[in-house]
C-alpha cells in the first residue's frame, strides 16, 4: 500500500468518530482536558513525526518522516509528506501528489464525520471512552499513558496516547486495527507559534508550473 493511501486511511481511522465520549474515568479526563487547553492556546503549531506502518499478516514494517503545520482555531493545515502534501485553507482541500505532477481538490467537509488532520492531536475529544494507564519515566521525563476505547463499532480496537506530562503534549499515537495491525506516531519536534502568513495553508499552482489541476468539488 503507498503511503498517501495509508496516510488517508489513518487519519479516517483516528478522527471519524462522532459520539462524545464517556467520562468515565476522572483523572484521564483530566489529563486530556490540560492537553486541549494548552494545544489550543498556540497560535499556529509545526510538529515532525516519524510514521510506521506495522502489518505482521503483509510482512510490512514502513516507517517515513513528515512534517504536519496546524492552526487550532481555524482547522487550517499542511502536511509534508515525501510523495505528497495534504493543504487546506478551513474550506477548501488541496492534495499534491508529488510523483504524478497532479493536485486535487475538494471541500472540506465539516461535520464530525470529516477527515481532518489538524484534529490529529484533539481525537480523543468524540467518540472514546478512556482510561488511565499510570506514568512512565525515561530519560528523565515522565510520560503519561492513556488507553482509548471506540463507543462504536470501528475497523480499530484501541488507541494508546503517550504524554509528557510536562509540556502537556502527545509525544506517541498508537492505533491498533481489527487486523493486527499497527499505525504510530511519534512526534520528534512540537514547535508552538511559528510565524506564517495565512497564504502557507493554500496551493498555489503558479509555483507548480504544468500541474494537472483535478477540482473534485
Amino acid at each position: 500500500m503507498s503511503y498517501k493511501k495509508i496516510w488517508s486511511l489513518v487519519l479516517f481511522i483516528v478522527v471519524t468518530d462522532s459520539v462524545v465520549f464517556a467520562q468515565n474515568d476522572p483523572q484521564a479526563k483530566a489529563i486530556l482536558n490540560g492537553v486541549s487547553k494548552k494545544y489550543r492556546s498556540f497560535n499556529v503549531v509545526k510538529i515532525e513525526f516519524s510514521f510506521n506502518l506495522k502489518s505482521p499478516q503483509a510482512n510490512v514494517n514502513e516507517t517515513q518522516n513528515g512534517t504536519l503545520y496546524v492552526k487550532p482555531a481555524s482547522n487550517k493545515y499542511k502536511v509534508n509528506l515525501d510523495e505528497q502534501e495534504l493543504i487546506s485553507d478551513g474550506k477548501v482541500q488541496w492534495t499534491y501528489l508529488k510523483k504524478d505532477h497532479e493536485v486535487q481538490i475538494a471541500a472540506i467537509n465539516n461535520s464530525t464525520d470529516a477527515m481532518n488532520p489538524a484534529k490529529i492531536f484533539t481525537l480523543y475529544e468524540k467518540g472514546f471512552k478512556y482510561v488511565y494507564l499510570g506514568d512512565t519515566k525515561l530519560k528523565g521525563k515522565t510520560y503519561q499513558n492513556i488507553e482509548l476505547a471506540p463507543l462504536q463499532n470501528r475497523p480499530y480496537s484501541k488507541v494508546k496516547l503517550k504524554i509528557d506530562k510536562l509540556a502537556k503534549q502527545i509525544v506517541n499515537i498508537v492505533v491498533f486495527d481489527k487486523n493486527g495491525n499497527t499505525y504510530t506516531y511519534n512526534v520528534k519536534s512540537f514547535i508552538p507559534n511559528v510565524k506564517i502568513n495565512d497564504s502557507f495553508f493554500s496551493f498555489d499552482a503558479s509555483k507548480h508550473p504544468g500541474v494537472d489541476v483535478v477540482d473534485l468539488r
